[in-house]
């Protein structure tokens, strides 16, 4: 009878290991195997692809089939233990034990417990080395070989247990879901700060470390708008301007790329590139320079996220986006610098001034900053968190519009409002803009 359940045992570990090892098999396929095997006109192909394109069912019969086959090894290493090592070494065991502590049974029942205990402590090591670490080592190595071996198998394995395995991606969905918006509810932005601030390390650089995995969590919230040069501030230049002067604005500006404009700004026809003067450098005033634009321009919402702004980036090979308002107008220029400063902060280069936003600060608690700006830069700067004033500054995104937001009109020199625990007083305005702002923090 033994040698029959010892067959049967290797039968089942070898078993086990194919099991296992398919799970990483299938799993592992990337797609480029994936392309492959649509393009491949086999059977085991075909098996994959299907099964593949229900991976939680797939996942499941995997399990299913592992744990009924890991069991079977369970009941069959018990019984050829039992007979291999005699019951007279686990009844001696049991007598032994029970002289330390009596049993509430009797000594052949402890004996069977003994020798389960044996059974499950052997066969656990056995599992982990030739049904979980070796086939998972293999498959990683040879995925697709061994997809193939066990496609007809789990094939065969997903159309019987397939009551089993519905029925238990069926209770992972409505357990997944619970969970999923319990997680939503319970865990917000605040509480991942905090966690933040707990997970890293306490020193003296740690807070850079901080701002940039803050910027992370948030990036995918800060809108175009925020982050923009906005329309008053950007340096183009305009078609008919002549060449000795286009030369002029470039050097005083230190841009690479500046937007080329006809009759007013918003009519962009192009993007200059500076390296493409380099070869012209010595023509005359009435050199038609025009010739050497750009007309590929992105235009970019103000609303757009600037998530999806940096994926647009990417696969378009822009650096460079015209900002345009709900009715069309140019409403600024935004740059790949500015979206990866929202992350990493400000990036200087040789043409950069040392102060990139034009501040004073008086002290500890009064700064003044000029108009146009962004409360994400005056946050910065004064060191409060970057969202402090997301709740009560409306549509506005520079410190003047958050004045305006709470006035409602263009204010006078020397006026004064209180918001939250900030008191804001006009330092100086004109008839168009307010040009500086005094902020004092409590």
């Amino acid at each position: 009878m033994w040698p029959t359940a010892l067959f049967l045992l290797i039968l089942l570990i070898i078993s086990s290991a194919l099991i296992s090892g398919s799970e990483i098999a299938f799993f592992s396929l990337n797609k480029g195997n994936i392309k492959a095997l649509k393009e491949e006109n086999s059977a085991s192909a075909k098996r994959i692809v299907s099964m593949l394109n229900s991976p939680r069912r797939l996942l499941a019969t995997i399990l299913i089939a592992n744990n009924f086959v890991n069991i079977a090894i369970v009941i069959v290493s018990d019984y050829l233990i039992w007979v291999w090592l005699s019951q007279d070494l686990f009844i001696s065991w049991a007598e032994y034990f029970s002289e330390i502590a009596p049993f509430a049974f009797s000594i052949s029942a402890a004996a069977r417990v003994f020798n389960f205990i044996f059974t499950v402590g052997l066969v656990t090591f056995v599992l982990v080395l030739f049904g979980e670490v070796t086939p998972k080592v293999y498959a990683t190595v040879n995925n697709l070989k061994l997809a193939r071996f066990m496609s007809r198998s789990l094939f065969f394995l997903d159309r019987i247990l397939s009551p089993f395995s519905r029925s238990l991606v069926s209770m992972s969905k409505s357990l997944e879901s619970r969970l999923g918006d319990a997680f939503k509810k319970d865990v917000n932005k605040d509480d991942i700060d905090r966690a933040i601030e707990l997970t890293v390390r306490q020193d003296k650089h740690s807070t850079h470390e901080i701002d940039i995995l803050k910027s992370i969590m948030k990036f995918g919230d800060v809108t175009v708008k925020q982050i923009m040069c906005s329309r008053v501030d950007v340096v183009g230049i305009d078609k008919e301007t002549p060449y000795n002067e286009v030369l002029t604005i470039i050097k005083e500006s230190g841009y690479s790329r500046l937007p080329v404009f006809e009759n007013d700004f918003d009519n962009i026809i192009g993007i200059l590139y500076v390296k493409d003067l380099l070869g012209n450098l010595e023509q005359p005033a009435d050199f038609d320079w025009t010739n050497l634009l750009q007309d590929e321009i992105l235009y970019v919402p103000e609303n757009k996220k600037i998530n999806e702004l940096l994926k647009e980036f990417q696969q378009k090979h822009l650096h460079m986006g015209i900002v345009v308002d709900e009715y069309g107008g140019s409403a600024g220029l935004v740059t790949l610098e500015d979206v990866m400063e929202e992350v990493i902060g400000d990036i200087k280069d040789e043409f950069d001034q040392e102060q990139e936003v034009d501040f004073v600060k008086l002290n500890d608690n009064e700064y003044i900053f000029e108009g146009k700006s962004m409360l994400n830069d005056v946050c910065r700067i004064t060191g409060i968190p970057i969202d402090t004033f997301d709740a009560i500054k409306g549509d506005a995104d520079s410190i003047a519009g958050l004045f305006l937001e709470y006035v409602g009109k263009m204010p006078m020199i020397g006026q004064e409002i209180k918001v939250g625990q900030f008191r804001f007083k006009i330092v100086a305005v004109s008839e168009r803009r307010i040009e500086k702002i005094k902020m004092t923090l409590a």
